[in-house]
C-alpha cells in the first residue's frame, strides 16, 4: 500500500507543482481551478496517507459513510473535474485568443 502511494503521490506532486507555475505566470479562472483540481488530488493522496499510517482516528479512514471516505471520495471527484477542465478550458481561451489576433 505505502509502494502504491509514492507511485500516485510524486505525480500528484509534480502536477500541483506545474500547476502553481501555471498559476503564477498567468492568473486566469481556468488556471485556478487548475490549481484546485489538483490541491483536491493531493488531498486525496494525503487522506490515503492517513489512512494507511492510521492518522486522525476519529475519521474512520477505510470505513464506508464515514468523515474520512466522504473526504477522500469527493477530493478525488472535484480533482478530477477541475484539473482537466480548468487546463482544457485554458487551452480553448489561449486558442481562440490566437485565432483573433491574427495567430501572433
Amino acid at each position: 500500500m505505502k509502494i502504491s502511494l509514492l507511485t500516485i503521490g510524486i505525480p500528484v506532486c509534480v502536477i500541483l507543482l506545474v500547476s502553481i507555475v501555471a498559476f503564477a505566470r498567468g492568473k486566469t479562472v481556468w488556471r485556478f481551478l487548475q490549481l484546485i483540481g489538483a490541491v483536491c488530488l493531493l488531498m486525496m493522496v494525503l487522506t490515503h496517507i492517513a489512512e494507511a499510517f492510521h492518522l486522525i482516528p476519529w475519521m474512520h479512514w477505510g470505513e464506508s459513510d464515514s468523515p474520512g471516505h466522504y473526504l477522500d471520495l469527493s477530493s478525488a471527484i472535484v480533482g478530477l473535474i477541475f484539473l482537466p477542465l480548468g487546463y482544457w478550458l485554458h487551452l480553448l481561451s489561449h486558442r481562440s485568443r490566437g485565432a483573433h489576433s491574427g495567430g501572433n
